[in-house]
């Protein structure tokens, strides 16, 4: 298996990132990811999935260094929204984020629902805010 990898490798050429081939999208080592290709497994899916949530939550726990001190719940908010946004962006909610940092998880929720943000995913940012808000899950976990 390991010859065979090796020689799909050099003629297919590794791509960590999108590309086009004949006008067909491929990722990493010619995997064809276009309507009528392989595209991914549910379990490709999930392995990609766990290795950004791990990324996200190193990126945000070194951006913010109050992301220790609060639950798992909020954490998870402030990931997912690394996660929809980007940490350049998620940085630009500042007075959401000060608030998160003296622990004011009500008016960090308002602060993070006035924002074009909410505007533009209006159900997803209401369930995070009321996450951050609550510290509950919408399940009433926390």
């Amino acid at each position: 298996m390991q010859r065979l990898k090796k020689m799909l490798t050099e003629h297919e050429g590794k791509r960590n990132h999108a590309y086009q081939i004949d006008g067909k999208w491929h990722i990493g080592i010619g995997r064809n990811v276009d309507s009528g290709g392989l595209g991914l497994s549910d379990e490709e899916c999930d392995y990609l999935l766990d290795n950004d949530i791990v990324l996200y939550m190193r990126e945000v726990a070194n951006a913010f260094p109050w992301y220790n001190s609060m639950d798992e719940t909020r954490q998870d908010v402030l990931v997912m929204m690394a996660f929809n946004l980007g940490l350049p962006r998620l940085r630009g909610f500042k007075l959401a984020l000060a608030a998160m940092e003296a622990g004011d998880y009500e008016e960090s929720a308002r602060q993070m629902l006035d924002s074009l943000w909410s505007r533009q995913l209006p159900e997803r940012s209401a369930i995070l805010a009321e996450m951050m808000r609550t510290g509950e899950y919408p399940d009433g976990t926390s």
